[in-house]
Protein backbone atom coordinates (compact mmCIF):
# COMPACT_ATOMS: atom_id res chain seq x y z
CA UNK A 1 0.00 0.00 0.00
CA UNK A 2 3.00 2.14 -0.17
CA UNK A 3 2.93 5.18 -2.26
CA UNK A 4 -1.02 4.80 -2.32
CA UNK A 5 -3.60 7.57 -0.51
CA UNK A 6 -5.64 6.45 1.62
CA UNK A 7 -9.21 8.31 1.01
CA UNK A 8 -12.00 7.79 3.75
CA UNK A 9 -15.35 9.36 2.61
CA UNK A 10 -14.06 11.51 0.26
CA UNK A 11 -11.20 12.87 2.37
CA UNK A 12 -7.51 12.22 2.17
CA UNK A 13 -5.16 10.83 4.63
CA UNK A 14 -1.93 11.98 4.15
CA UNK A 15 0.12 9.55 6.37
CA UNK A 16 0.10 5.45 6.16
CA UNK A 17 1.97 6.02 9.58
CA UNK A 18 0.33 3.50 12.91
CA UNK A 19 0.71 6.49 15.05
CA UNK A 20 -0.99 9.20 12.83
CA UNK A 21 -3.91 6.51 11.64
CA UNK A 22 -4.32 5.37 15.58
CA UNK A 23 -4.53 8.72 16.49
CA UNK A 24 -6.90 10.01 14.27
CA UNK A 25 -8.89 7.19 14.43
CA UNK A 26 -9.50 8.59 18.27
CA UNK A 27 -9.40 12.18 16.79
CA UNK A 28 -12.71 12.05 14.47
CA UNK A 29 -15.04 10.16 16.15
CA UNK A 30 -13.87 12.96 19.45
CA UNK A 31 -14.44 15.79 16.99
CA UNK A 32 -17.97 14.71 15.83
CA UNK A 33 -18.97 14.01 19.30
CA UNK A 34 -17.76 17.86 20.23
CA UNK A 35 -19.72 19.06 17.29
CA UNK A 36 -22.72 17.35 18.30
CA UNK A 37 -22.54 17.76 22.16
CA UNK A 38 -22.08 21.68 21.51
CA UNK A 39 -25.46 22.00 19.62
CA UNK A 40 -27.33 20.43 21.88
CA UNK A 41 -25.79 22.53 24.97
CA UNK A 42 -26.55 25.76 22.77
CA UNK A 43 -29.62 24.45 21.75
CA UNK A 44 -31.10 22.87 25.28
CA UNK A 45 -32.44 25.18 28.25
CA UNK A 46 -30.34 26.44 30.51
CA UNK A 47 -31.05 24.72 33.56
CA UNK A 48 -29.79 21.95 35.05
CA UNK A 49 -29.99 18.31 32.83
CA UNK A 50 -29.31 18.47 29.22
CA UNK A 51 -27.19 21.97 29.16
CA UNK A 52 -24.54 21.34 31.60
CA UNK A 53 -24.40 17.82 30.62
CA UNK A 54 -23.68 18.43 27.07
CA UNK A 55 -21.33 21.13 27.84
CA UNK A 56 -19.11 18.32 29.68
CA UNK A 57 -19.60 16.69 26.85
CA UNK A 58 -18.20 19.05 24.99
CA UNK A 59 -15.14 19.90 26.81
CA UNK A 60 -14.07 16.60 27.29
CA UNK A 61 -14.43 15.66 24.18
CA UNK A 62 -12.16 19.04 22.73
CA UNK A 63 -10.08 18.22 25.27
CA UNK A 64 -9.54 14.96 23.35
CA UNK A 65 -9.62 16.50 20.15
CA UNK A 66 -6.51 18.67 21.24
CA UNK A 67 -4.57 16.21 22.53
CA UNK A 68 -5.04 14.51 19.62
CA UNK A 69 -4.59 17.54 17.38
CA UNK A 70 -1.19 18.11 18.79
CA UNK A 71 -0.36 14.55 18.27
CA UNK A 72 -1.02 14.96 14.55
CA UNK A 73 0.41 18.31 14.29
CA UNK A 74 3.32 16.95 15.71
CA UNK A 75 3.61 14.32 12.96
CA UNK A 76 3.31 17.09 10.21
CA UNK A 77 4.04 20.13 11.63
CA UNK A 78 5.19 22.00 8.18
CA UNK A 79 1.25 20.85 6.71
CA UNK A 80 -0.52 21.39 10.49
CA UNK A 81 0.68 23.98 12.91
CA UNK A 82 -1.33 26.08 12.08
CA UNK A 83 -3.87 23.35 13.38
CA UNK A 84 -2.45 23.14 16.41
CA UNK A 85 -2.63 26.97 17.03
CA UNK A 86 -6.81 26.77 16.43
CA UNK A 87 -6.68 23.84 18.52
CA UNK A 88 -4.84 25.65 21.56
CA UNK A 89 -7.27 28.76 21.24
CA UNK A 90 -10.27 26.46 21.21
CA UNK A 91 -9.22 24.34 24.73
CA UNK A 92 -7.90 28.50 26.04
CA UNK A 93 -11.17 29.90 25.29
CA UNK A 94 -13.16 27.00 26.08
CA UNK A 95 -11.39 26.54 29.42
CA UNK A 96 -12.09 30.07 30.23
CA UNK A 97 -15.95 29.67 29.49
CA UNK A 98 -15.88 26.60 31.54
CA UNK A 99 -14.36 28.40 34.53
CA UNK A 100 -16.31 31.31 34.33
CA UNK A 101 -18.81 29.31 34.73
CA UNK A 102 -17.61 27.34 38.10
CA UNK A 103 -16.16 30.00 40.38
CA UNK A 104 -19.09 32.37 39.28
CA UNK A 105 -16.87 35.40 38.29
CA UNK A 106 -19.13 38.68 37.56
CA UNK A 107 -20.44 38.95 34.58
CA UNK A 108 -19.85 35.19 34.17
CA UNK A 109 -23.33 34.58 31.96
CA UNK A 110 -21.45 36.65 29.50
CA UNK A 111 -18.25 35.02 29.80
CA UNK A 112 -19.31 31.54 29.63
CA UNK A 113 -20.93 32.51 26.48
CA UNK A 114 -18.43 34.10 24.78
CA UNK A 115 -16.18 31.61 25.96
CA UNK A 116 -17.84 28.56 25.09
CA UNK A 117 -18.77 30.06 21.47
CA UNK A 118 -15.33 31.06 20.36
CA UNK A 119 -13.84 27.76 21.12
CA UNK A 120 -17.38 26.24 19.01
CA UNK A 121 -16.33 28.67 16.30
CA UNK A 122 -12.72 27.62 16.51
CA UNK A 123 -13.13 23.96 16.35
CA UNK A 124 -15.59 24.49 13.03
CA UNK A 125 -12.65 26.73 11.71
CA UNK A 126 -10.22 24.09 11.94
CA UNK A 127 -12.35 21.25 10.28
CA UNK A 128 -12.81 23.68 7.26
CA UNK A 129 -9.39 24.82 7.25
CA UNK A 130 -8.28 21.60 7.14
CA UNK A 131 -11.39 19.13 5.25
CA UNK A 132 -12.82 22.09 3.14
CA UNK A 133 -10.86 22.22 0.12
CA UNK A 134 -12.45 18.12 -0.29
CA UNK A 135 -16.13 18.64 0.59
CA UNK A 136 -18.58 18.91 -2.00
CA UNK A 137 -19.79 22.86 -2.87
CA UNK A 138 -16.83 24.17 0.25
CA UNK A 139 -14.12 22.82 -2.07
CA UNK A 140 -15.78 25.91 -4.36
CA UNK A 141 -15.06 28.26 -2.15
CA UNK A 142 -11.76 30.31 -2.30
CA UNK A 143 -9.49 29.57 0.46
CA UNK A 144 -9.69 32.20 3.07
CA UNK A 145 -13.71 31.34 3.01
CA UNK A 146 -12.27 28.27 5.23
CA UNK A 147 -11.14 30.69 7.79
CA UNK A 148 -13.98 33.20 7.70
CA UNK A 149 -16.95 31.39 7.59
CA UNK A 150 -17.04 30.05 10.29
CA UNK A 151 -16.63 32.96 12.39
CA UNK A 152 -18.55 35.02 9.88
CA UNK A 153 -22.05 32.67 10.61
CA UNK A 154 -21.16 31.93 14.42
CA UNK A 155 -20.15 35.82 15.36
CA UNK A 156 -23.29 37.40 14.87
CA UNK A 157 -25.36 34.73 16.81
CA UNK A 158 -22.41 35.06 19.77
CA UNK A 159 -23.44 38.72 19.84
CA UNK A 160 -27.41 37.81 19.65
CA UNK A 161 -26.46 35.59 22.24
CA UNK A 162 -24.73 38.28 24.27
CA UNK A 163 -27.05 40.61 24.04
CA UNK A 164 -30.74 39.04 24.01
CA UNK A 165 -30.23 36.23 25.79
CA UNK A 166 -32.94 35.75 28.82
CA UNK A 167 -29.96 34.95 31.27
CA UNK A 168 -28.06 38.01 30.24
CA UNK A 169 -30.61 40.80 30.10
CA UNK A 170 -31.35 42.95 33.35
CA UNK A 171 -34.87 41.36 34.67
CA UNK A 172 -37.55 43.85 33.57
Amino acid sequence: MAGQQIIVLGLPIPLEDPVFLTTLAIHVPAASLCVIAGLIAMLSRKRPGRHPLAGSTYFWSLLVVFATATILSILRWAENSHLFILGALAIVAASFGRRARRRKWRRWVRLHIGGMSVSYSMLLTAFYVDNGPNLPLWRELPNIAFWLLPSAIGLPLIVYALVRHPLVRPPE
